[in-house]
């Protein structure tokens, strides 16, 4: 997919300025997002562990799912669509009390009707990847 003025805009050019409340609270913030590629990172903390001091695997969710939703609207926003996740698939694949850990979202298919989505989030400092998941997501039209 080529990219335009419209999709580099991404939410933006549909008059969001910023997160949701519920994405502000996860922590997650977004450095570049575009059609093709969305990246970012959050600041991993206590405010994130399940009771047992670990960092929870539904911030991982969420964050797959944030990232994955943001790259594919900016990819159908020309086409007056955006996109909304299906399935999520996210394996938790180590733990941590902490760190600033990057994400990466790319796509492995942009259809017209659906994309599939990869996200990697991985800690910053070490690359160790913490988590991985797969975004399935539907195109629809924007609501009016």
């Amino acid at each position: 997919m080529t990219e335009t003025a419209e999709n580099r805009m991404s939410i933006e050019g549909y008059g969001r300025k910023a997160p949701s409340r519920f994405v502000e609270a996860s922590g997650f913030v977004v450095e570049e997002a575009t059609g093709t590629k969305v990246t970012g990172y959050v600041d991993l903390g206590p405010d994130h562990h399940t009771p047992w001091g670990v960092v929870h695997g539904g911030l991982y969710a969420t964050i797959v799912e944030s990232a994955g939703s943001i790259g594919a609207s900016a990819a159908v926003l020309d086409r007056g669509q955006f996109a909304v996740g299906v399935n999520n698939s996210t394996d938790f694949l180590r733990s941590t009390t902490g760190c600033r850990a990057s994400v990466t979202a790319e796509p492995l298919q942009q259809g017209r009707t659906q994309q599939l989505w990869l996200v990697i989030i991985a800690d910053e400092a070490t690359g160790t990847v913490l988590a991985r998941g797969q975004l399935r997501l539907q195109n629809v039209p924007l609501p009016q």
